[in-house]
């Protein structure tokens, strides 16, 4: 009989100690699932944030290219055009 009663102790303070153990797994997995959508909201922003810069750019250059052009333009318009003179 002590035998036996032994034996339930042991299982029942081994099942109140994993308790806390399997909680805390449980707790990790909702855990690892929230990392995972921080790291794609964070990658959706870089995203974002590199397209923006992108835009930025190519409007910058086309202005450059465009005033570049402009004012080349201005340049020729008061200069006669060149002709080809025989030789």
């Amino acid at each position: 009989m002590k035998i036996r009663r032994l034996q339930t102790l042991t299982l029942v303070v081994a099942i109140v100690a994993s308790l806390p153990v399997t909680y805390a797994l449980a707790q990790n997995d909702s855990g690892a699932k929230q990392s995972i959508k921080n790291a794609g909201t964070e990658t959706k922003n870089a995203a974002k944030d590199t397209g923006h810069g992108i835009k930025q750019g190519t409007k910058k250059a086309y202005h450059k290219t465009k005033n570049g052009t402009k004012k080349a333009a201005r340049k020729v318009e008061g200069k006669p055009t060149q002709t080809t003179s025989p030789q």
